[in-house]
């Protein structure tokens, strides 16, 4: 019997980032849901359940950081690793305080994202594909 497919949620409000992000993990047997706004995610997550999310923090309107609020708030169980071209101080506490399970810096590493996702399914007790 197939396995089902793992899906990676990408929410990223730049194009070619949401692309190179799909790209990658459907070659490595993901099916992969994407959003550019943070309340399309949230108004799809009980119609489209999520394995796991990767999230950019600084975004129009709902941000990252509104995101992990919500997803703490419902307790939500999606394991999230966030990514973000600006890093600052405090930030990576600040959002595992939040719940994100991991914190990776743009430009990404392809290997390590993969790691990291690996390691949030298996923490999660999911299976990768």
């Amino acid at each position: 019997m197939p396995v089902a497919q793992q899906t990676v949620g990408v929410l990223d409000d730049e194009p070619e980032m949401r692309k190179a992000l799909r790209r990658l993990l459907t070659s490595r047997g993901f099916r992969v849901e994407e959003y550019e706004q943070g309340a399309d995610l949230l108004d799809a997550l009980d119609s489209h359940p999520l394995d796991c999310l990767l999230l950019d923090l600084h975004m129009e309107g709902i941000n990252g950081f509104d995101v992990l609020e919500t997803f703490l708030a419902r307790q939500i169980q999606v394991p999230v690793i966030v990514i973000t071209a600006h890093d600052e101080p405090g930030t990576a506490e600040q959002v595992r305080g939040l719940g994100a399970f991991a914190y990776l810096k743009k430009p990404i590493d392809c290997e390590a994202l993969l790691a990291a996702i690996s390691a949030a399914l298996a923490h999660h007790g999911k299976s990768e594909p």
